[in-house]
Order: C-alpha cells, then sequence, then structure tokens
C-alpha cells in the first residue's frame, strides 16, 4: 500500500516577475552603491511607475523587495498600480556589500586598487573588497532568499524587486551558468524578468523586457 501523500499531485510553479529597482543618481554616474542607501532618481521614478503600468493586469499576489530605498519605491509604485496593499522588505534581497568600493566610480576604484578592481573583474569567487562580501557569500544569502518566497506561493505570481547583482544571480540561477562566467545578459533598471519556481529551482522565462520603457 502506498505512502500518504505518494500519489499527491506536485505543486504548480510559482511565476516570479523580477525586478531591478530604477534608476538612481548614482546609477547615472556609474558610482557603486552596494548597501549605500541611494533614492530613486526622476528618471527611476518614472521607470518605476512605468514598471507598475506594464504589470498592472499581472495578478500579482505579493510583492517583495529589498529593504534598500531604490528596490523599496520601484515596489512600491508596483503596489500602487497593482492594487497590492503591502511590499514585504528583506534585507537578504539587498546588492552585494562592496566595502571600501561605495560611493566611488569604476575609475575612481581602478587608480586606487588597481588588482582588487582586476580580481572583481574576474569574478574571483572568494574575493570581497575592503569590508565587503564576496560573490560567493552573495550568491548564498540572495538566491536562497528568493527560492523562499516563490516556494511559499505555489501557483501565484508573485513580484520580487532587488538589485542588478541579485538579478544576476538568479539568473545563474536558472540557467547553470557559472558564478566564474562572464556576464552577457542585461541587467536594465526596471526592465521585467521572469523565471518560474518549481520546487527544485528556478526556470528561465524571460528576460531583459523593457518595452514598456520605450516613451511615447
Amino acid at each position: 500500500m502506498s505512502g500518504e501523500g505518494a500519489d499527491a499531485a506536485p505543486a504548480e510553479p510559482t511565476r516570479v516577475v523580477l525586478l531591478r529597482h530604477g534608476e538612481t543618481a548614482w546609477n547615472a554616474e556609474l558610482r557603486i552603491q552596494g548597501h549605500f542607501d541611494e533614492p530613486l532618481n526622476e528618471r527611476g521614478r518614472w521607470q518605476a511607475e512605468r514598471a507598475g503600468a506594464a504589470l498592472r493586469g499581472e495578478g500579482l499576489a505579493r510583492i517583495y523587495s529589498s529593504d534598500l530605498a531604490r528596490a523599496r519605491q520601484t515596489a512600491e509604485a508596483l503596489a500602487r498600480a497593482s492594487g497590492v496593499a503591502e511590499v514585504h522588505t528583506d534585507p537578504a534581497l539587498r546588492e552585494r556589500a562592496f566595502g571600501r568600493f561605495e560611493g566611488l566610480t569604476y575609475a575612481e576604484c581602478e587608480s586606487r586598487w588597481p588588482d582588487d578592481v582586476r580580481r572583481w573583474r574576474a569574478r574571483e569567487p572568494g574575493f570581497a573588497p575592503g569590508g565587503g562580501e564576496t560573490v560567493e557569500a552573495f550568491y548564498a544569502r540572495c538566491v536562497p532568499c528568493a527560492a523562499a518566497i516563490a516556494a511559499r506561493h505555489p501557483g501565484e505570481t508573485v513580484a520580487v524587486v532587488a538589485h542588478g547583482g541579485v538579478l544576476d544571480c538568479l539568473y545563474r540561477a536558472a540557467t547553470g551558468a557559472d558564478l566564474r562566467a562572464p556576464r552577457t545578459w542585461q541587467l536594465g533598471n526596471a526592465a521585467i524578468n521572469r523565471l518560474l519556481w518549481h520546487g527544485e529551482g528556478f526556470v528561465l522565462v524571460g528576460w531583459n523586457d523593457d518595452a514598456h520603457l520605450v516613451a511615447g
């Protein structure tokens, strides 16, 4: 005789709508943000509103966000458009911590710490800028958080609003790309990305859809 639940149907997949936050002044200046709590700029607020309008008919059951202002403000625009009462924030969805790199441009970092920047660009999994976070630790923080969110909503559609580094990790989780592999995919501000969670992992459905950000 079969054990209890042996013939139960598998849970329905969770549809995950994944967004990077809208633009900030530091994005425009090519400054490294990390955990620095920079708000959206005017363009970023416009992008967030456009993303909200584009997702209005998605039937979002819940919206989750990094607790940093740029992601939270983007998520709140989605919530207003979709009629979702609350944005649930989680610090595990924060951007990677870049330590002494934060607040500086890429060029400034390279002029001060050229060897550190070389190791960063080489995507050494165990490397962290002074006071920062390794790629390995960052991946181990944000991907399980997103997986736990998806696992709570079988058969539903949820939005997750985070940061470029988080999206990069989730793309790698969904496609099997190695942490050291060069990035060949886009991570546009407020672009719409789609994953499925089927209980054992993420599957890539669509990436970097920015049609809603074309003015006019």
